[in-house]
Formats: C-alpha cells, structure tokens, sequence
C-alpha cells in the first residue's frame, strides 16, 4: 500500500532490512522513496540477515512533492536478504514506500 510507508528517524545513515522467502535469483530490484539522496543496496546469502555484501549504490534524482522510483538491475543475483542503506538524504527525514524484487 503506497498510503503506508517506512520513515527515517532524522539521522544517517539508516538501514532497512527486507527478508525473502527463501535463497532467490533476482533480476531487478524497484525502490520507491521520498527524498533519498544517496542509496545503497547489499544482499545476504546466510540463513540470519548478516555477511552482507555490496550490490549497488547510487545517487538518486530528487523532485520536490514526487516519488522517486528508481530501478537497481541485479542480473543473476542470489539472495535470501536485501538491506537497504540510506547514507544521505535531501532532508532531515526520508521514507520508503514500496521495495519491490523481481526474480525467481
């Protein structure tokens, strides 16, 4: 539901943590979030949510009163957790409204 979200607590870097179902192979991984500046995605392959390794970081476009929705293509990548680290932002408080995982 985009009405619910997860919002930050003011300071940086933040981290959200996303358990999946099993070891998966994703393809593609979607985030929508308001306003991030700086965003790092690292996946676990263990059965707890630790070992993390670095996929992807990037800076984000931001447009004030917008979403942003920014695709992280993650081709073949194992994953049995997603943690997402927010290092900077465009304000003192963001939020994540969606995290959507492509894959099998």
């Amino acid at each position: 539901k985009l009405e619910t979200f997860w919002v930050t607590t003011g300071m940086f870097p933040q981290e959200l943590i996303v358990a999946l179902p099993a070891r998966v192979v994703l393809s593609r991984v979607t985030v929508q979030c308001y306003p991030v500046r700086t965003l790092r995605i690292e996946r676990s392959v263990a059965k707890e949510p630790v070992d993390f390794e670095h996929c992807v970081e990037k800076d984000l476009q931001y447009t004030e009163g917008e979403l942003q929705t920014e695709e992280f293509p993650l081709p073949d990548l194992q994953a049995t957790y997603l943690r997402f680290i927010i290092k900077s932002a465009f304000d003192h408080f963001v939020s994540v409204h969606r995290v959507m995982a492509e894959g099998t």
